[in-house]
């Protein structure tokens, strides 16, 4: 009886694989480097840019981390679009290393194909912009590396007591990153309780290590009117509902992130559960808690919230180790294979695109907002006026503005529930009597302009084939915009409840003169 064919695939210690991972890694940076240097700032990262130049504990939305990478990259690179963006090129880099690291000890060669999957994802060819994000994805994954490795030595061992104590500085990292953070953390409680009771040790010292950012976001809420909380708490989310598409759109999402091809093999192999771990079964848990338990929060959320496609990040590089580590080995190979024809069609699909040319999108139904992108310079050159003061009527045209001039442009209105940094960074007293031009997104309603001035007039400038609309207000009233606008802000977005204490609020007292303002 013949003995069954044994397929064998390249170590990673075998040049082959090595270069395959070389190939992928070096092209996909190159891509990434090309596209950081070919877009244009977007709003999100012109308004991250702000951040970086007034540095601060924490900002309207979201804890500090973003901007301070943006404040190092404006420090050390300059101001470029290519440097500001740099820690988003080099990301799949480093995280490839870190998984790499984490999982080496366990199988040399499934570690080498779960660096190799994960680089091969469409995210890290095309992904070059800078969000909140870009710190959250490193410092979760090296905190998560910890744990791992930390359950990879033996319980007497004392340098396990050291991983436990960087997961918690790492995971403490990622919270002044995104809030997202705390799904982080309820995963690690989540395996401590099933699977590792014996360690409940290793949980408190993680937990106390990840203390310091809670805390200081804490502080900063309480001396900012509690602006994270209110965003992230009561503004965003005022008008969710459950409907049924938001699951079905969330479950999408979660195919395509996956890939078509390799969620065929998942499921195809799907009663294979894993001498592959070799007897190390508690990182098996642990992987798949630190996978299932996000994917499935997130689910429950998006009962009511449309789940972003970026909220996942996080957890996504534990997709590939899942795969690398439980798909027979015979099926790896298959497996890159389908993700590498998935992100080709991406990447064709870019470059087509960039041999286009912007007259080509004319009458298209985003031509504004291109124009409006490759063109910002143009635009405020054809509309600024000396001796007037530029603003803007929202938020992200308001960043990118001020990044394209290189100073701050404040924002005339309202605004919306997002991006309210301004709140802090403008105060309109300064403008008392001066002249005010608000470039606009639609045609002008003179009659929201005219209470905060003497006079106000229509402005309109062609910009290739776009029509662009602004309002040039004469002697700007202050104490009218406050009580008009102001106010109205206050009552809308700083509906602070009374059992949160604060220490102060920058913008109550830029409303009515006290940390608090009465009812």
């Amino acid at each position: 009886m013949s003995k069954p064919s044994v397929v064998h695939l390249p170590d990673m210690s075998k040049p082959r694989l090595m270069r395959w991972l070389l190939l992928v890694g070096l092209s996909a940076f190159l891509l990434r480097l090309w596209i950081s240097m070919a877009l244009p700032v977007t709003g999100d990262e012109a308004y991250f840019y702000w951040w970086g130049i007034f540095r601060d504990w924490g900002y309207y939305d979201h804890p500090p981390m973003a901007g301070w990478w943006m404040s190092a990259m404006q420090t050390t690179l300059g101001h470029a679009p290519w440097a500001i963006r740099l820690p988003a090129v080099l990301l799949p880099v480093a995280m490839g290393a870190v998984i790499w690291w984490t999982f080496l000890p366990l199988d040399r060669d499934r570690a080498g194909w779960a660096v190799l999957l994960f680089w091969l994802a469409p995210l890290n060819w095309l992904n070059a912009l800078i969000t909140t994000d870009t710190p959250l994805m490193f410092w979760s994954l090296l905190s998560m590396a910890c744990l791992v490795r930390a359950e990879l030595v033996p319980k007497d061992h004392a340098p396990r007591w050291g991983l436990y104590t960087a997961s918690g500085l790492f995971l403490s990292l990622a919270f002044l990153s995104k809030y997202f953070a705390v799904v982080l953390g309820f995963a690690y409680v989540v395996y401590f309780v099933l699977y590792r009771r014996d360690r409940w040790p290793a949980l408190l010292l993680l937990c106390l290590c990840a203390l310091p950012g809670p805390l200081i976001n804490l502080a900063w809420n309480a001396s900012h009117g509690w602006a994270n909380i209110m965003f992230n708490v009561f503004n965003r989310h005022q008008s969710s509902g459950v409907e049924l598409h938001k699951p079905l759109l969330y479950l999408a999402m979660l195919a395509y992130l996956v890939t078509p091809g390799a969620l065929w093999l998942i499921f195809k192999h799907r009663r294979v559960w894993r001498d592959a771990w070799g007897s190390k079964p508690a990182v098996s848990k642990l992987v798949v808690c630190l996978l299932v338990v996000p994917l499935v929060f997130f689910g429950c959320l998006s009962l009511k919230k449309v789940v972003g496609l970026h909220w996942v990040f996080s957890f996504y590089p534990m997709l590939f180790v899942f795969m690398a580590f439980s798909l027979p080995k015979a099926s790896l190979k298959r497996c890159a294979q389908a993700l590498a024809a998935f992100t080709a069609l991406h990447v064709l699909i870019v470059g087509l695109i960039a041999t286009t040319s912007l007259e080509q999108w004319q009458g298209k139904s985003h031509y504004f907002s291109l124009v409006r992108a490759f063109r910002t310079a143009q635009i405020l050159e054809k509309f600024d006026s000396p001796g007037t003061v530029l603003m803007a009527d929202a938020y992200s045209p308001a960043s990118v503005y001020g990044y394209v001039r290189e100073r701050y442009v404040p924002v005339f209105g309202p605004g919306s529930f997002h991006a309210r940094q301004d709140d802090f960074e403008t105060d309109f007293s300064q403008f008392q009597g001066q002249t005010i031009r608000v470039l606009l997104s639609d045609p002008a309603v003179l009659s929201d302009f005219a209470p905060y001035f003497d006079s106000v007039k229509a402005v309109q400038i062609e910009q290739d084939g776009a029509t662009f609309y602004g309002v040039e207000g004469v002697n700007f009233n202050y104490p009218a915009y406050r009580d008009g606008v102001l106010r109205w802000v206050y009552q809308r977005y700083y509906n602070i409840p009374s059992w949160l204490p604060m220490t102060d609020c920058p913008f109550c007292r830029k409303v009515c003169g006290e940390p608090r303002c009465a009812p």
